[in-house]
């Protein structure tokens, strides 16, 4: 193997790293000016709240902080506007305090359509409970989708005038089973009855989207704010063991501002969106499911996201709570909420630019178009294998052979300059100590053996072209592979029942930190089919620490990667292996010409005449 094969390779790995971890370096730059823009808004913030505490008017941004609602009294149930500054008069005050010490019962709203079901909470009108039903677990269950069900989603607030914890009032059942439509809809109106919200809730039966409405009577803020406090939680199992390896779990805030979509990881209160250019949706992302917020169209809001701490172990990436901010410009705050499972020809036939949700990539070299295309090509052919052969393990062979065959004709290439190469590294050590001190005579004197065999001065860097090449397509089919909602609890053969888990077989005996939740089969299999695949291709002496090195380095990686990667990257070895022992059947070079060069002496050091 050349020094321009394992730099190739050692790009392949490194490409991969940074697919597992997609919140990597690349995205410090950004990160940085965002946190920037949050504190210079945070400063300004301060000076209007400051402002507005000595004037006794409204904060002109209206962002509440982003908290979970705590126990609160009746009357502050009924009053979300608070000691606003308005003059009533005795009779809408005597009213004031009658309303407030009668109790008002909270009431749960459970609908149910053929997508999921959803509790919504006539305490500030929100959801409170969200369940997908396509991520039911082994026992039938379907998965609950919100981190904290008390927080909820979809709260309210207009300037200051926070309904997250004010009582609505519904006339609607408790339990509505949506057989083609429905509607639910809350009402709060003040004592005076001068200032009312009706918030409005429309399901169908079989779409993935709630349609909702807010519209306001009797006050005209400046400013509505819309927060989703209770994050996302994953629906998948999260190891508690430690490992090397990385999870194979997402946790991001995605946004799509109308060129390109967002996926980002914070560690901190963050603002998207604020200064520059317009959005379409936000939401929040785990592995197989995503939350989006749809305005319908191009909105100005700004979005806020923190991260919620409660998390249940350190493998947990962790969720956000979100706010949604934008100036009000009519009566009512409209949008779609869509729970999406991510299945990618549903959600790219929708026509909202999902499926990057699942895929994105690099504005710059236009991947975010063509790289999220090519996946999705691979998907959909993994998909028409399976659909000739119900198993998702042999589709995965299958795609990962078609793969090889379409890229053969440039590893070939690839491997031929490689052998070229070294077959002709004998001669040209000769030819260097024979000339050592000349650099002309030794520059002629290789480009005479260059044309003498054929080969262009350029072989070295040609080599590395064909690996270039293949690198975006099998960087897409290990992306495609490792987040495929199809992959979820597929089974392949006898011991590998859940291509998108580790192939566990022994839970009893673990390896710590590579194999902390049981012995797995495939990723042996795969480090010695890369063991005996480096030890093929290497024979540079001073290059053998990699015949140990690439397997060593894979075997960390694979031991907790989706049995579906493992299996994908054992093919694509073993095809590897073949197709070098098919190549080197033929000579390296034309003629099958014999190297010179057995026998390198040292020539006399050739010193220039001083003039």
């Amino acid at each position: 193997m050349s020094k321009n094969t394992i730099i190739g390779v050692v790009l392949i790995v490194l490409l991969f790293v940074w697919s597992i971890h997609n919140a990597g370096k690349q995205q410090d730059l950004a990160q940085a000016e965002l946190q920037r823009k949050a504190a210079e808004f945070a400063l300004e913030r301060a000076k209007q709240d400051s402002l507005a505490a000595i004037k006794g008017t409204k904060t002109e941004f209206g962002v509440p902080e982003i908290s979970a609602p705590s126990a609160l009294s009746n009357n502050e149930l009924q009053q979300p506007f608070g000691s606003e500054t308005q003059t009533l008069d005795d009779e809408t005050q005597n009213a004031n305090e009658a309303t407030a010490t009668t109790p008002i019962p909270q009431r749960q709203i459970y609908v149910e359509t053929d997508r999921f079901s959803m509790v919504l909470n006539s305490l500030g009108a929100k959801v409170v409970s969200i369940k997908p039903k396509t991520l039911a677990d082994s026992n039938g269950v379907f998965p609950e989708l919100l981190q904290n069900k008390e927080a909820g989603a979809l709260s309210i607030a207009f300037d200051n005038a926070d309904f997250d914890n004010a009582q609505f009032t519904t006339d609607t059942q408790d339990t509505i089973k949506v057989a083609d439509s429905a509607v639910v809809a809350f009402e709060w109106k003040d004592a005076s009855g001068r200032k009312s919200v009706i918030r409005k809730y429309s399901f169908t039966k079989d779409g993935l989207a709630v349609r909702h409405a807010t519209k306001i009577k009797g006050f005209a803020p400046r400013l509505y704010t819309l927060t989703w406090k209770g994050g996302m939680r994953e629906t998948e199992h999260i190891s508690t063991a430690k490992s090397f390896g990385a999870n194979y779990l997402f946790s991001e805030v995605i946004l799509n501002n109308t060129y390109n979509v967002e996926r980002e990881t914070i560690t901190k209160q963050t603002w998207f969106n604020r200064e520059q250019g317009k959005a379409l949706w936000f939401g929040l992302r785990r592995k197989y499911v995503a939350g989006v917020i749809n305005f319908g169209g191009e909105s100005e809001a700004s979005l806020g996201a923190e991260p919620i701490r409660d998390k249940a172990n350190d493998k947990d990436p962790g969720t956000y709570s979100l706010t949604i901010s934008d100036n009000m410009t009519t009566d009512s705050v409209a949008f779609d909420f869509s729970i999406l499972p991510l299945h990618w020809k549903e959600i790219s036939d929708m026509g909202e630019g999902y499926e990057k949700i699942i895929v994105s990539g690099w504005e710059w070299c236009g991947a975010d178009k063509w790289f999220v295309w090519m996946c999705g090509v691979l998907l959909q052919i993994l998909n028409a294998f399976y659909a000739i052969l119900p198993n998702y393990g042999v589709a995965i062979i299958l795609l990962t052979i078609l793969v090889k065959m379409v890229t053969t004709p440039l590893a070939i290439k690839q491997l031929r300059s490689t052998r070229s190469m070294m077959a002709l590294k004998p001669e040209m050590d000769a030819i260097r100590a024979r000339t050592r001190g000349d650099m002309k005579a030794q520059q002629q004197e290789i480009m005479a053996l260059y044309a003498k065999h054929g080969i262009s001065p350029f072989s070295g860097l040609s080599g590395c072209l064909p690996m270039l090449l293949q690198m975006p397509i099998f960087i897409g089919l290990f992306v495609v592979l490792g987040r495929a909602i199809e992959l979820r609890e597929a089974p392949f053969v006898a011991w590998i029942t859940d291509l998108s888990k580790s192939d566990v077989v022994w839970q009893g005996f673990s390896i710590p930190w590579i194999m902390p939740e049981g012995l797995a089969v495939l990723p042996f299999v795969m480090v010695v089919t890369t063991w005996l695949q480096t030890k093929q291709t290497i024979t540079d002496p001073n290059q053998k620490m990699m015949v140990w090195m690439m397997p060593a380095m894979m075997f960390v990686f694979s031991a907790v990667m989706p049995s579906g990667l493992v299996l994908y990257w054992t093919v694509s070895n073993l095809w590897g292996i073949a197709q070098y022992m098919v190549i080197n059947r033929k000579p390296a070079l034309a003629g099958n010409a014999k190297i010179k060069g057995a026998n390198i002496v040292d020539a006399k050091i050739i010193k220039s005449k001083k003039k």
